[in-house]
Formats: structure tokens, sequence, C-alpha cells
């Protein structure tokens, strides 16, 4: 499919055919990983009822320790999370809404005065522009301007993944962070999936094989993604299931971070300060790395880097192996397990009655089963 064809028949499908949320043909961009924690379940009720029967999201893009923080949204939509995040990041935050689709965009506008008078802020701290995911600066959006950038199961619905990724780069701080849901495919996706317009719309006909994800974002200049959560997409229609065939997919969220490379990160002992909001006593970074607020935790190079040179800092105290820190009773320092990375085998360690799926003939053109 060309880009253009993509850009105007998604517009299409979210500007015109959908009007809210049920009339979506599968569900899978209803899927929510995690249950949302209180405080954000508070941000969400502030939300006007017009926006949130526009969001198409697919899971939760709410990171930690907001306060504060400059935040970019690629594909918006009508601005559910921008309006949740600018209720946390509090007055002196700003998130912006970037979204292609002409009436998303208007519907997130026409609501913006309400929104601040419900969260009593002077002036607004939030924005929306119609523009492209992929080129950022014709939004005018310049370099090292925020401090997170968020996507909603939309990276999927662009046709340059690499793009999405490398502008989002462009425009955070160092140490900065793209926190996003998406959907993503167990194989390489073959062009008849890829060319289904019902399908693409539904953001599963665009969705990247997992693997390619690390490889794009390392190759862009990401640390290599960390896996927050998953959960399996079924799609709850038969002509749509007949379509896909024996291919899976799952909604999942990654953060990736932009951290200087300079070869002086090494193994640490971390201990959580505790403090973030709706985190006060444990603070889960990914679904590797858990910490329970006091506590010692081994920590390896590329987590250590993360947690000195990001947004975290303050709310750590980190020592390099070897050197005294104060413990609790019976620590015993040891190596970390091998990383979770596949979004796949999350889902299946989380659904344990159910066996593991090896579906046949899906391994595309890049034999990735």
């Amino acid at each position: 499919m060309a880009a253009e064809r993509i850009y105007t028949e998604v517009q299409d499908y979210y500007g015109k055919e959908l009007k809210k949320k049920e009339d979506l043909k599968t569900n899978a961009c209803c899927t929510v990983a995690r249950p949302l924690p209180t405080f954000a379940r508070e941000a969400l009720q502030c939300v006007h009822e017009e926006v949130s029967a526009k969001y198409y999201g697919c899971g939760l893009v709410i990171p930690e320790c907001l306060e504060d923080c400059w935040i970019l949204d690629l594909g918006c939509g009508s601005g559910r999370d921008c309006y949740m995040l600018s209720k946390m990041v509090g007055e002196n935050g700003h998130v912006t809404g970037v979204d292609m689709t002409e009436s998303q965009v208007e519907v997130a506008k026409k609501h913006i005065d309400y929104h601040m008078n419900k969260f009593g802020y002077r002036k607004p701290n939030v924005n929306f522009i119609q523009g492209y995911m992929e080129k950022l600066g014709e939004a005018g959006l310049k370099d090292e301007s925020y401090n997170l950038v968020i996507s909603n199961c939309v990276v999927n619905l662009s046709p340059d993944k690499r793009a999405v990724l490398h502008e989002a780069y462009r425009v955070l701080k160092a140490g900065g962070e793209m926190y996003f849901s998406d959907v993503y495919a167990n194989c390489d996706l073959p062009q008849e999936t890829r060319n289904h317009k019902v399908l693409w719309g539904e953001c599963l006909g665009g969705a990247l094989w997992w693997k390619d994800l690390y490889k794009i974002a390392e190759e862009v200049g990401f640390l290599p993604p960390r896996l927050v959560a998953a959960s399996r997409i079924t799609l709850a229609n038969k002509e749509l299931e007949n379509a896909v065939g024996d291919f899976q997919f799952v909604s999942a969220t990654f953060r990736l971070f932009k951290i200087p490379k300079d070869g002086s990160a090494q193994w640490c002992e971390a201990i959580y300060k505790g403090g973030i909001a709706g985190h006060e006593k444990e603070l889960e970074l990914d679904i590797n790395y858990r910490f329970k607020q006091g506590e010692v935790v081994d920590v390896d190079e590329e987590t250590a880097a993360i947690l000195q040179n990001s947004r975290f800092s303050r709310k750590f105290l980190i020592h390099p192996v070897g050197q005294k820190v104060s413990s609790p009773e019976g620590y015993i320092p040891g190596k970390q397990k091998e990383k979770l990375r596949d979004p796949f085998k999350l889902v299946e360690q989380m659904e344990p009655n159910v066996p593991a799926q090896n579906p046949s003939g899906c391994c595309g053109a890049k034999a990735c089963c």
C-alpha cells in the first residue's frame, strides 16, 4: 500500500466511518493490558464524554513520575490521553497532541476550556496540532523539546514506523522516554494481510512483528525496548478471523529510553526512595524490574544508566556493585535472570491453562516462527 493511500484510508476510517468506539469491527483497539491506578481513574473521570466516546486506544499509556513534564502524544485522536496527562503533569507541565485526522483534532480542541476549568488551571497546558507523526518537524516541533513521547495504538497505522521512532527520538530530551502501547504480530505479516483495508484500519494489518520493534528502536538510537505489559487480542469477528488466518496478535506496552551510550554504565545496586504519585511504595519499571521502597535490587548496566540519567534519577540511590550499601537483613547480591522480551511469552505466562499455540504457515518472508 502506498503511503498516501494509507493516510487517506486511515483518515476516512477514523474521521468518517467510526463515530464512536462501538463502531469498531474488532476488539483490537479495546484491549486494556492493566487496570487503571486510582489517580488515573480520577483523571479519566474528568474527561469530557465526547472525547472519551471517540477513544480508540489499545493499552494504558500513563507512565510514572509525570509532575512538570512536557509530553507529546503521537496520534492523539480526540485527546483523551492528553487530557488525562494534562491533569497529572500539573499546571507547570505541558501536553501536545498531534494527529493527522482533522475531525479528531477538532473534537480535541473544542474541549480545551472545559478541561482547564475542570482542573482549575489559569492558562491551558495542552495544545493540539494537525500533522503527521512521521514529519514532526513540519508540525513545528523542535529537537530535544519533550521529556516524554507517548502513543496509544497508532504506530501500527503508520506506513513508516522507522520514521515515527526517529522523530520521537529527535524531539526527546536526553534522558527522555517513549512510552507507548501498540499491536504486534507473532510473525512478519504477508502483503495480502497488509493490503486489507479493514484490517489496517483495525490496527492489525500494519502491526509490526515484535522482533522488528527491537531492531528499529536500536537502529534509531534508543536503548533496547523494555516490555511493560501485554494482553492477547481476540478479534471477535468471524469474517476478519478468516482473513487473518493463523496469525496471532497482542497489545503490548513498551518503553524506549534516550540515554547516552558512553560506555560508563556498570552493574549497580539500586534503592527506590519512594514518593512517586500512585507508586509510593513500589515501582514496576518493566516486566523484569520491580522496586519496593527501601529494598536493594541488583540492576544491569542498561537499567542503571536509565535510573541515573532519566527523570527517575532523583527517586533512586544508585551504587556500583561492590560498594558498601545499606541493605535489608538477609540480602544477597545475585545475578539477574534472563530478561523477558517477547510479549507473546508474557501472555502465555499469564494464561497458564492455555496451551502455547504454534500455528502453521505463519513464517512469512523472515521465517519468524
